[in-house]
């Protein structure tokens, strides 16, 4: 009489293999594959995935919107004109400068608003303690301070630039503009 083994009908199509061995009594190891190659898609999946487009790309003017950001916007631009110095009771001895400001809204007219270096100063450290992760990319830092050059027309120059750019970072950002330390920057509050 032959002696037959016989061994499971396997599917060619299945995943599974098992390994043939000749050893007589010999513990098949069963061979399964990680989860992460069965796929489950069929043939047509390429052809469905192509045939669903995107939405179409809506143009949408938020001009006239009321929108948390864009209310929080209200300042169009802002520019530094000039300066003035303003001349203590000794010459050179409480002596400062006062920077005029001149910030054009979105829904009216120019404002003036006139502010010390001393001031930019102090918003600047209130918007660092509001917004600790906002201010470390978006609000730039103050042009340094001089003692020795102070009240030159050329390190004026450069300061004024320096606020200008400062404060327009400030007043064009919706998250510092729409603050309420940025308001009271503007409109400081009667004591």
């Amino acid at each position: 009489m032959e002696n037959t083994t016989s061994t499971p009908d396997t599917d060619p199509g299945s995943d599974h293999h098992e390994p043939t061995s000749n050893i007589p009594g010999e513990a098949r190891p069963i061979f399964s594959p990680p989860p992460y190659w069965h796929h489950s898609r069929n043939a047509s999946y390429s052809s469905q995935l192509s045939s669903e487009r995107p939405p179409p790309i809506i143009l949408e003017d938020h001009t006239l919107s009321q929108a948390a950001s864009r209310a929080a916007l209200w300042a169009k631009s802002i520019a530094i004109d000039d300066y003035v110095i303003v001349h203590g009771t000794t010459p050179g001895i409480g002596s400062y400068v006062v920077w005029n400001c001149k910030v054009q809204t979105l829904d009216g007219g120019p404002m003036t608003i006139r502010k010390r270096y001393s001031e930019f100063d102090e918003l600047r450290s209130k918007l660092i303690k509001a917004f600790p992760h906002s201010t470390n990319s978006s609000l730039p830092p103050l042009p340094p301070k001089s003692a020795i050059y102070k009240f030159r027309p050329k390190f004026l120059e450069k300061r004024r630039e320096g606020l200008a750019y400062f404060l327009n970072c400030v007043m064009l950002n919706p998250e510092y503009a729409g603050s309420t330390i940025v308001k009271d920057f503007i409109f400081p509050p009667e004591m």
